[in-house]
């Protein structure tokens, strides 16, 4: 197995001048050029505002859909209005909105057993949805705790199983530097407000990736 990219080498992709220049894509680029994915995080007012952070609802499954994937109808439904949508509220309901990973508060949330993991697996065992789709509805709900991952940016940072645990430990590596870069580069790009540090680094390592990526044999991004 590769060895996950080093917190030197995530740095070095994030201070690449193409960083920005992506981020500016992503987010800002209007017309055809534009992502949809780019609305992920405002639609609507956003997951986690209070009215609706304790719940899934249509607003979040067609978020999700901006970032190229589809909850079935069936299981739609359910999120919406059956047994297992309460059972992730049930969920939610013990992960606080402003948790950031890499804090604390945030490891016994994400360690296997912990709030995050259980609706995580809940969401992955559901027929028809998995572990992409998933943690991008969990990423909707939660955007500072839960990373956006799908196959493209796992290859990109060269991770596997266990990637919440691993990305809460390099953002406490040297003292938050990687955290200290991502707001930098939010700042430097000048994304809404909405746009979390943990959608910032997807961003950009997905857009460095995303024409390179081939296959599940794909060498990954290449390191710096």
């Amino acid at each position: 197995m590769p060895q996950p990219l080093t917190l030197a080498e995530m740095l070095a992709v994030l201070d690449d001048p193409r960083s920005v220049s992506d981020l500016h894509s992503y987010y800002l680029a209007t017309g055809d050029a534009a992502f949809t994915g780019g609305q992920f995080d405002q639609l609507g007012g956003g997951g986690s505002r209070p009215e609706t952070a304790g719940t899934i609802t249509a607003e979040d499954l067609v978020a999700v859909e901006l970032l190229g994937v589809r909850v079935p109808p069936r299981q739609a439904l359910d999120l919406l209005q059956g047994q297992p949508g309460e059972r992730i509220a049930a969920d939610l309901a013990r992960i606080p909105v402003d948790v950031a990973l890499g804090t604390d508060e945030a490891y016994p949330l994400v360690v296997a057993g912990g709030a995050a993991d259980a609706a995580w697996r809940a969401l992955r065992d559901t027929d028809g949805i998995g572990w992409v789709i998933a943690g991008k509805v969990l990423a909707r709900k939660r955007p500072k705790l839960v990373p956006v991952y799908d196959t493209v940016v796992s290859c990109a940072y060269r991770t596997g199983t266990g990637f919440w645990e691993w990305l809460h430990g390099m953002l406490r590596e040297e003292e938050g530097v990687l955290g200290q870069r991502l707001r930098a580069l939010h700042e430097k790009a000048v994304l809404p407000e909405a746009v979390s540090m943990l959608r910032v680094l997807d961003v950009v390592f997905w857009m460095r990736h995303r024409h390179e990526h081939s296959s599940n044999h794909c060498a990954g991004i290449r390191r710096p």
